[in-house]
């Protein structure tokens, strides 16, 4: 799918002073920012709505002496729990909520984590209590988890690292340095930005043996994400891991857990009910913006 857009002022411009591949380039990439700055200004509005954490709510259970009430069936949907990046929030996850919710999911949770918080292992070891707090009150043996750039990595090593595959079903990562970015090298004064660069010890442990990982991994990277350096660790690369890596055309970082067409492309990774296999994590993904 390609992205819908209003035809750029830009163009006439670019196509003189570029040539032809570049032109189209440099238009992608206006394009690109433009959405970026748009939704970041959207969301430095909705910020303060997502700093708490939201109301958790148990499901009712049915009484003994009620035998018409109806039960969840055998295949009912895992619970969602959506996981946020670096200095950020839930309220992110706005529109992926509502667009999973009117697409029948029925239990979605969006978990806030200190924006202090110095270190990944500490980070998923919190995810996993909530996780397992989640499981127990909704009845559910595993979650899905859609986690977008550090929350994709602290889901990760909870699932690969600390056991968590028993309790999550499918991960999905948008915009998540796998295998560490090497952007912002001014922001290395903080811990938990200098254990997301190439060669940390976190990276160098999800780069060990996973053998036995029962969770699926699907990892959404941008060709124009500005926040990977480089572009490509953002894809799930790993010799044990149940993986498949979906580029998206034309958006940037931001944009990620926002726009439509990645909503869509989530939506069916997390309906894929076809066991992935081991051999198709070296393959190429497919486009989806």
């Amino acid at each position: 799918m390609k992205v819908p857009g209003t035809v750029s002022p830009f163009l006439p411009l670019c196509q003189r002073l570029f040539p032809t591949k570049l032109a189209g380039l440099s238009v992608a990439l206006l394009k690109a920012t433009a959405l970026e700055f748009a939704i970041l200004a959207g969301h430095l509005l909705l910020y303060p709505s997502g700093i708490t954490q939201e109301r958790r709510v148990t499901p009712a259970l049915p009484s003994p002496e009620d035998d018409t009430t109806a039960r969840l069936p055998a295949h009912d949907r895992p619970p969602v729990v959506l996981l946020h990046g670096f200095i950020d929030n839930r309220s992110v996850f706005l529109l992926l909520r509502r667009n999973l919710a009117q697409h029948g999911r029925q239990h979605i949770e969006s978990l806030n984590y200190s924006p202090l918080t110095c270190d990944i292992r500490t980070a998923a070891e919190l995810l996993g209590r909530h996780i397992e707090e989640i499981c127990a009150r909704t009845g559910h043996d595993r979650v899905d988890v859609v986690g977008h750039s550090l929350g994709g990595l602290i889901a990760r090593y909870y699932a690969q690292c600390l056991g968590g595959d028993r309790h999550v079903r499918t991960l999905v990562t948008l915009g998540t340095p796998h295998a560490g970015t090497r952007v912002a090298p001014l922001m290395n004064a903080h811990p938990i930005v200098r254990q997301m660069r190439p060669g940390s010890t976190v990276i160098e442990e999800l780069g060990g043996p996973a053998a036995g990982c029962r969770t699926r991994f699907v990892g959404f990277w941008s060709d124009l994400d500005h926040l990977m350096d480089p572009l490509e660790s953002a894809c799930v690369e790993h010799p044990d891991l149940l993986a498949q890596n979906v580029r998206v055309s034309g958006v940037g970082h931001l944009a990620l857990p926002v726009h439509p067409a990645v909503a869509t492309g989530i939506r069916q990774a997390l309906d894929t009910t076809e066991p992935a296999t081991r051999s198709a994590a070296r393959r190429g993904g497919l486009t989806v913006a």
